[in-house]
């Protein structure tokens, strides 16, 4: 795999909290035109990854790319200008403010009035739902609508690569199945996705390539499908 080929590089990546190992020397890669999983247990650091990745925490040790360009060490809103959005786990919204004030705070930092009035269309199409309910605050949503404002506030910043942090956590699962739709449209129309996920089931469905957590580390990846197969990723995290 060649570096034009890779959007995302994180290479040997360490993060301590204290004295407390978080990520013991991550490795991974999101190529072009794909979506990449990572899998793990609640704990192992697939949060902090993220994180790390964002600039909202800095690491011990090791470095990240985005597009072959290094970003380690960047405040995180010099990274949302490079092409990077996170959307956090737990949403993080603003629950007094509007649908719409929510979306528009996507686009903060972007000055191409028109493109932002085109993507603010384009997600009202992502989420329908949404779309009569501008002027609602968000603390009234429900689980999931709230989830679709947090993807659409991250999309307002016109990404080239989506974070995505336990997007269906908590949610019922026909929303589940409306997400993850989603998430596979979001891949195909041009923007490079990184999920990270505790239902495993859910996270291999749509992606095409995973990576598997414990404990900080990296200890199996391949394409989705493969893992999907691996009888010990069956057992230990399908239920199989």
């Amino acid at each position: 795999m060649t570096p034009t080929e890779l959007s995302l590089e994180i290479t040997d990546l360490s993060v301590n909290f204290g004295v407390v190992p978080a990520l013991r020397g991550v490795s991974l890669a999101l190529r072009k035109g794909r979506i990449a999983t990572i899998i793990g247990a609640n704990g192992a650091g697939k949060s902090t990854i993220m994180k790390a990745v964002c600039g909202l925490v800095k690491p011990r040790g090791g470095s990240v790319s985005l597009f072959g360009k290094p970003v380690t060490g960047l405040p995180a809103d010099e990274i949302v200008v490079r092409g990077l959005s996170l959307v956090p786990e737990g949403r993080r919204l603003f629950g007094s403010m509007t649908i719409r004030e929510n979306l528009e705070l996507g686009a903060y930092r972007r000055k191409d009035r028109l493109r932002v009035g085109e993507d603010f269309a384009r997600v009202l199409d992502y989420f329908p739902a949404l779309r009569d309910r501008l002027s609602t605050p968000v603390g009234s949503l429900s689980g999931g609508q709230q989830q679709m404002v947090a993807v659409g506030r991250a999309l307002m910043s016109a990404p080239r690569i989506l974070l995505l942090d336990e997007p269906t956590i908590g949610l019922a699962p026909a929303v589940v199945d409306d997400i993850a739709g989603i998430v596979r449209t979001i891949g195909r129309s041009g923007v490079d996705v990184l999920l990270v996920e505790q239902n495993a089931e859910v996270a291999l469905s749509i992606a095409d390539y995973g990576y598997i957590l414990e404990n900080g580390s990296i200890v199996a990846e391949d394409e989705s499908t493969a893992l999907a197969r691996s009888e010990t990723v069956q057992r230990a995290y399908l239920g199989i």
